[in-house]
């Protein structure tokens, strides 16, 4: 089963699926962490050791993989009945989409930023509307439980400059996509999950 778990930042949206992860793994299930992020600057680096350090603390025998672009291919991989897989985040992973064959160019976009999403290059070559039309395509032939937690960046105002504008509207444009085949969607805030499809 495929299930969106949507939430603002520190919403408690990676808490939610850990939390369903803790019960399946109760049933037999084994559990798997596709890791979406790239450790760029400092602030990202302190941000996966505080993720890592959450899994270690969860008690929970996580097989942890480390996949910032080929995500369907991982997918493919790792998905099998009695796992339980969650990907965090969608939005970290259609940020290394966009960077890898289209470097930013906003005018107020930080160079040196932008040297360093070079770093994305070099994973199958292909562009985000392939990448995401794959990755759609892969959902529902999944076996197994999946979460796609993924932040929800739609709700505030339109952000300035052209490439932020493009990742918001393309984060919202997935969510659709993804929630149309998804059993269940839930939006995560302050803590508190609302279910927005399925039982």
């Amino acid at each position: 089963m495929i299930h969106l778990v949507l939430g603002g930042a520190r919403s408690g949206k990676t808490r939610y699926a850990t939390d369903a992860a803790t019960a399946l793994s109760a049933q037999g299930y084994e559990c798997i962490y596709i890791a979406t992020a790239q450790a760029l600057d400092e602030e990202m680096i302190s941000r996966i050791a505080r993720h890592r350090q959450d899994r270690t603390e969860d008690e929970l025998e996580w097989i942890t993989v480390e996949t910032p672009l080929l995500l369907a291919e991982s997918l493919a991989q790792y998905a099998r009945k009695n796992r339980v897989i969650i990907v965090d985040c969608m939005t970290l992973w259609l940020t290394n989409r966009l960077f890898a064959n289209e470097p930013p160019t906003d005018s107020d976009y930080e160079q040196d930023r932008a040297e360093e999403s070079q770093v994305c290059v070099g994973g199958d070559g292909k562009s985000w509307p392939e990448a995401k039309a794959a990755l759609l395509e892969l959902l529902p032939t999944l076996a197994g439980e999946i979460y796609l937690v993924s932040n929800e960046v739609g709700c505030g105002i339109v952000p300035l400059g052209e490439l932020n504008r493009r990742f918001v509207d393309e984060a919202g444009w997935l969510h659709q996509e993804i929630a149309k085949l998804a059993d269940s969607v839930v939006l995560v805030t302050a803590g508190l999950p609302m279910r927005l499809k399925g039982a």
